[in-house]
C-alpha cells in the first residue's frame, strides 16, 4: 500500500470513528428530548459548561435558573432537586458528547494537516464539516432558547432544523468515510451490469427517507406520538378529523399534532414501499457488495417500520423511543451506503 492510499485509508478510520460518535450524539439528543430534559440548563455555557455542579449549593443555583422559566411553573411545579438533577444529566451529557465530538474532529484534522497527510482535494470537504458542526452549536442554543420565555418546550421548527442538520453531518461522513476506505477494497469486475445500476433512484430514496425522519422531529416537537395510539386507524378512519383543519391549512403539517403524526405515517409507508422497490430494481444489476447493502437497507426499513408502529402502539416509552431514533440513523446510512457505492461503481 502506497502512502497516498495509507493516508486515505487512515483518515478513512478515524472518519468511521467519528461517524460513530455523531450517531450516538443524535440519539443522545433524541433521548434528551423524550425525556422533556432539553430546557434543564438554561445557559449555554461553551467552556466552562464543560463541568457539571460540583457542589450541593451549585446545583440549587442551577435549579433555580429552571424555576423561572415557563416549563417549570407549568409543567415541573413541586419538583424536587433529585427530579431536577436526573433531566439535567441528560441535557449535560448531550452537551458535553457534542463537545467531544468536536475535539474529535478538530484534533486529528490538525494533525494530518500538520503531518501534511490530508489530500487536497478532501479539504472542501473537511472544511464543510467544520463550518456546519459550528453552526450546529449555534443552531441548538438557538433551539433551546425557543424554550425559555413564553413555551414550555422548544420550537418544532428549530428542533426540525437541528436534527436536519446533524443528519447532514452524519451523512456527509459516512459517504466521505466510505468513499476512502473503498480504496483498498479488490475492485468490482466489470461484467457488463454495472453501468446500468441505476444510481439516481438511490440518491431520491436518500432524500425520502431523510424527509421521513425529519418529518419526525415534528412529531416530537408537537407531542403527537401521545395520541391516536393505534394503527392503521386514527380515530374513525385512517385520516383524523383535525387534518388540514388550521388556517391556512398548511400549517397543520407542521403545527397540528394529529395531522404531523398522519403525514410521519404515510411517509414512513411510502419510504418502505419504496426502499423495497428501489432494492428489488437495482438488485438486477447489482454486483456482491451493492447487493449486500440493499439487503441491509431492506431489513433496516422493516425493523423501524416495526419499531415506529410499535411506539406509537405504547404511547412513546423512552427506550423504545430511542431504539426508534436509532433505527432511524441506520436506515440512513443503508441507504447512504448503498447509493455511494452504486454512484461510485457504476
Amino acid at each position: 500500500m502506497n502512502t497516498a492510499t495509507l493516508n486515505r485509508v487512515t483518515i478513512g478510520r478515524w472518519l468511521t470513528v467519528w461517524a460513530g460518535m455523531l450517531f450516538f450524539l443524535v440519539l443522545i439528543g433524541g433521548g434528551t428530548r423524550l425525556t422533556e430534559s432539553g430546557l434543564s440548563i438554561t445557559e449555554w455555557k461553551p467552556v466552562s459548561g464543560v463541568l457539571p455542579p460540583l457542589s450541593d449549593a451549585a446545583w440549587q443555583v442551577e435549579f433555580d435558573k429552571y424555576k423561572l422559566i415557563p416549563q417549570y411553573a407549568k409543567m415541573n411545579a413541586g419538583m424536587t432537586l433529585g427530579a431536577f438533577q436526573r433531566i439535567f444529566w441528560w441535557e449535560f451529557l448531550h452537551r458535553f458528547w457534542a463537545r467531544l465530538v468536536g475535539v474529535v474532529f478538530v484534533l486529528p484534522l490538525l494533525w494530518f494537516a500538520l503531518r501534511r497527510r490530508l489530500p487536497g482535494a478532501l479539504l472542501p470537504r473537511l472544511g464543510t464539516l467544520g463550518v456546519l458542526m459550528g453552526l450546529q452549536g449555534a443552531m441548538g442554543w438557538y433551539m433551546v432558547s425557543s424554550g425559555l420565555t413564553a413555551r414550555v418546550n422548544v420550537s418544532q421548527y428549530r428542533l426540525a432544523a437541528h436534527l436536519s442538520l446533524a443528519l447532514v453531518i452524519y451523512l456527509l461522513t459516512v459517504w466521505t468515510a466510505d468513499s476512502l476506505l473503498a480504496e483498498k477494497r479488490p475492485p468490482v469486475a466489470n461484467n457488463g451490469s454495472r453501468s446500468r445500476a441505476p444510481k439516481g433512484a438511490l440518491v431520491v430514496l436518500l432524500a425520502l427517507a431523510f424527509v421521513t425522519v425529519v418529518s419526525g422531529a415534528f412529531v416530537a416537537g408537537l407531542r403527537a406520538g401521545r395520541i391516536y395510539n393505534e394503527f392503521p386507524f386514527m380515530g374513525a378512519g385512517l385520516v383524523p378529523v383535525e387534518y388540514g383543519t388550521m388556517v391556512p391549512w398548511w400549517k397543520s403539517l407542521f403545527e397540528d399534532p394529529a395531522s404531523a403524526q398522519f403525514d410521519h405515517r404515510v411517509l414512513a409507508i411510502v419510504t418502505l414501499l419504496a426502499v423495497i422497490s428501489v432494492a428489488l430494481t437495482v438488485r438486477k444489476h447489482a454486483w456482491p457488495r451493492l447487493r449486500s447493502r440493499l439487503t441491509l437497507m431492506m431489513v433496516a426499513v422493516a425493523v423501524q417500520v416495526t419499531l415506529g408502529i410499535t411506539v406509537l402502539l405504547l404511547a412513546v416509552p423512552v427506550a423504545i423511543g430511542m431504539a426508534h431514533q436509532a433505527g432511524a440513523l441506520l436506515l440512513l446510512t443503508a441507504v447512504t451506503l448503498a447509493a455511494r457505492e452504486a454512484y461510485s461503481r457504476s
